[in-house]
């Protein structure tokens, strides 16, 4: 085609392209806001109602008394879970997911689906379009001819051009505006079982009852509005909600189009409030330069600390490596870290000072911090954290703790591997 054109008209257009181009990666690459540079003077701690209050009036939205909140443990308990919810739908269903990959699981989410839509169900999809492109294109067709009204986040398209980087790695199921399920679960065949091996991935997810899951039907709103234009909204959406137990949540999330750097705040906010330990389990640990000094100034203050992270069964390699190469100033403070031997290990979960507990999609990256729209379930209550530490607790014993002297003593191979991949850290 340049060969007709003259060729003074074909630089132009070249060159016009390559600026396009270079114009929507960086974009798309850099980040828009300001990064948090400063570290957070500690004020108060985790049983302290100033806490609370910063986690309801700073962050938002307030925290809710009245919820009861079941702990699923691997596929084995979080499918059939998530798959009876959804069968039992009389109104509405609501589901926003990152991961959708063909499979038998798939499969079942599908089956389940469409049969509540052609029972009169109104059943609202959103799928992230990276996250769901493993899926056959079958699967939404199945869904979108049972009455399902079915939308990719992002798809790519000229007016989105400049959001291609922003993914919804969301993981929420409202079913009748009742019965809410978040956590880091994936909608794929990798997930099923009980972590007993390398084919069967470890993770936690959480089902939800009460007045907090008129909180989580919002944050599902906020992006289906986003990708359609349209609002949901009424009894069959947000139906009264009483008391179901006893624990006080919000559901808390973030995004680049409306303040990206909250979760991390909220992460920063909950380390600093620590007085005695901090339990984090994270599928990606690639933590910022203020965020690893957060943790190590409680480390220094008294605080016992320990991190869970993936071993070699991993699904990016490169995260691993970044990680692994920051892990030495936090050892070095006392920070204790473990891999996870037996399987993938996609949990995300912080419990500080057995108290407050902080659950749901949320890496601990810049690419979760920044870049993904992210949310998370917290909890402000004792019994529920002594429940999350009795699960570390067991995935800690499944876990190699990395020494200090180890680390120094990695090869000059994995020392150069660490280094290339922490230039990509911004997009981890």
């Amino acid at each position: 085609m340049w060969q007709l054109l003259n060729p003074k008209v074909g630089l132009v257009l070249i060159g016009a392209v390559v600026t396009l181009i270079a114009v929507l990666l960086f974009v798309n690459l850099s980040g828009a806001e300001k990064k948090i540079q400063q570290q957070l003077p500690k004020l108060y701690e985790a049983d302290e109602a100033e806490f609370r209050r910063s986690l309801s009036a700073l962050l938002g939205p307030q925290l809710v008394e009245g919820n009861q909140v079941d702990t699923l443990l691997n596929g084995e308990q979080i499918f059939p879970a998530m798959l009876a919810a959804i069968r039992s739908a009389r109104t509405t269903i609501t589901f926003e997911t990152y991961i959708y990959w063909s499979g038998d699981i798939g499969r079942q989410f599908v089956d389940a689906l469409t049969e509540r839509a052609a029972a009169g169900v109104k059943v609202h999809v959103l799928l992230d379009w990276v996250g769901s492109i493993k899926m056959d294109d079958a699967m939404l067709d199945t869904m979108a001819r049972s009455g399902i009204e079915v939308e990719r986040f992002h798809q790519p398209h000229w007016s989105t051009l400049g959001k291609l980087n922003n993914r919804t790695h969301r993981k929420l199921l409202v079913v009748d505006g009742r019965v809410g399920f978040t956590g880091g679960v994936g909608i794929a065949d990798q997930w099923k079982g009980q972590a007993r091996n390398p084919e069967e991935w470890r993770d936690s997810h959480f089902r939800v009852e009460g007045p907090v899951v008129a909180q989580m039907q919002s944050v599902f709103l906020d992006n289906w509005m986003r990708a359609t234009g349209k609002v949901l909204h009424g009894e069959a959406y947000f139906p009264a909600l009483h008391p179901a137990g006893s624990l006080v949540a919000q559901v808390f999330s973030s995004s680049p189009s409306g303040g990206s750097e909250s979760m991390q705040l909220m992460y920063l906010l909950s380390i600093t409030a620590a007085r005695k330990t901090i339990d984090l389990a994270n599928s990606y640990f690639v933590p910022d330069e203020i965020t690893i000094k957060t943790l190590i100034d409680a480390a220094r203050r008294g605080v016992k600390i320990r991190v869970i992270t993936p071993s070699g069964h991993i699904d990016s390699e490169t995260v691993r490596r970044a990680s692994r190469g920051s892990w030495g100033p936090m050892l070095e403070a006392g920070i204790e870290i473990a891999e996870f031997q037996p399987t993938m290990f996609h949990v995300k979960g912080l419990v500080v000072d057995g108290l407050f507990s902080s659950v749901g999609s949320t890496n601990f990256d810049n690419r979760s911090f920044r870049l993904n729209d992210e949310a998370n379930l917290n909890v402000l209550d004792r019994t529920f954290g002594t429940e999350q530490r009795r699960v570390f607790e067991s995935d800690w014993t499944k876990a190699r703790k990395i020494t200090l002297d180890e680390w120094l003593r990695r090869p000059l191979w994995e020392r150069v591997l660490e280094r290339v991949a922490s230039l990509l850290h911004a997009q981890l």
